[in-house]
């Protein structure tokens, strides 16, 4: 199993740097002023809303809006947390990576029932947003996969039968 959770290791942490640098410089002009960005920022991400036809970066349902103050607050911190349990091994990856995927899951799930709902989306779009979905349920997954470090942790040097009680 070790090198399989080496290739997912290698997989989620491609992803958890799209996202690291992504989410601040694109996702977050949804909710942050946009005299914040150049202009060169803006107008791609309003080329991308119209390349794809992306309603919900274009109008901003409230609903979208709220999901991506989840992103900033909680799945972007997560994201650059896992990125650095991933680079140095950190046995809380696990932990990390759970909540990332689990948070991540649930916010996918609401885009793609919006997305899937209505009648304006395109293929292209939905293939925009899926792969999302996919690195979040792989993130969910490894998060619950045991951890392998191959070391035996030591609680205490004497063994627990012949410890006495404290009265």
């Amino acid at each position: 199993m070790g090198p399989w959770i080496k290739l997912v290791d290698a997989i989620l942490f491609i992803f958890f740097l799209i996202i690291t640098i992504a989410a601040p410089l694109i996702d977050f002009q949804t909710i942050l002023p946009l005299d914040l960005y150049p202009t060169f920022l803006v107008d791609l991400k309003s080329w991308y809303a119209k390349e794809y036809g992306d309603f919900l970066v274009s109008e901003k349902p409230s609903f979208f809006v709220g999901i991506v103050w989840v992103e900033m607050f909680l799945q972007w911190p997560f994201a650059i947390a896992s990125l650095y349990a991933i680079v140095m091994s950190k046995s809380w990856l696990n932990t990390t990576s759970l909540v990332y995927g689990g948070s991540c899951l649930s916010t996918m799930a609401a885009i793609m029932a919006e997305i899937l709902g209505s009648e304006r989306p395109s293929e292209k779009l939905q293939m925009m947003y899926f792969p999302f979905m996919v690195f979040a349920a792989l993130a969910l997954l490894r998060g619950l996969l045991p951890i392998n470090s191959g070391k035996t942790v030591m609680i205490s040097r004497r063994p627990i039968l012949n410890r006495k009680k404290r009265t």
